[in-house]
């Protein structure tokens, strides 16, 4: 998903962050059709696993999304506590970041929460272009195969790749759908890189993605 209607320059401005970069459909039809296709498993209720004793006294924001824009996460836990918390904040960060978007707040707090250093001024930015061009994200969005490495210098990188296949934008002012093809740019591998805080939430720091990745392809 992404403003339709963004500048070249703006793009270029926020390619590192890619997140609904295309606004992607199953038809190709006009973009009044509404999406009605499902992603299985996208019509289940989110659930994350229990946050430990360290994680709730960190005063962490709700984080409410759309009631039309449906987000999955899998794996959801690995049995390692460590690997467990990050994904969790990982989730949480990619869902802070779609929730702004629906708020048309790039200072949303979980946004800042969750993210710190570039990836907190993309994210922003991203936020702010879909706020410019009175734009909301509605549909489904699947993030897939997470993988996390706890790294030498107490830093953690996750790695996973996303389908938006099913992710659309709306223009605000219309509640028209906007609806393309799928294609291979339609899933993306991200590689992400976060440190924890001193309130213990791992924030992420940086992000690196590519559009059309062959490892994210169904």
């Amino acid at each position: 998903m992404s403003p339709r209607a963004l500048s070249a320059a703006a793009l270029a401005a926020t390619a590192a962050l890619s997140l609904l970069l295309t606004a992607c459909g199953s038809d190709g039809e006009d973009g009044d059709t509404k999406p009605d296709d499902k992603i299985q498993g996208a019509d289940k209720p989110e659930k994350s696993p229990s946050p430990s004793a360290e994680e709730e006294a960190a005063g962490r924001p709700e984080i409410k999304l759309p009631k039309d824009l449906k987000i999955t996460f899998s794996p959801e836990e690995t049995g390692d506590p460590v690997k467990d918390a990050v994904l969790r904040d990982n989730a949480e960060r990619m869902k802070a970041i779609q929730s702004a978007i629906a708020s048309l707040d790039p200072k949303y707090e979980a946004l800042n929460y969750y993210n710190t250093d570039e990836a907190l001024a993309e994210s922003a930015e991203w936020v702010e272009q879909f706020k410019e061009e009175k734009l909301t994200v509605t549909g489904a969005v699947r993030y897939l195969d997470r993988q996390v490495t706890i790294n030498d210098d107490s830093t953690a990188t996750v790695t996973f790749c996303a389908d938006e296949s099913k992710g659309y934008s709306k223009s605000l002012e219309t509640g028209k759908v906007n609806v393309t093809p799928i294609t291979k740019d339609s899933y993306l591998v991200y590689n992400t890189k976060l440190q924890k805080n001193d309130q213990g939430v791992w924030q992420t720091t940086s992000i690196f993605s590519e559009r059309g990745a062959d490892e994210c392809q169904p």
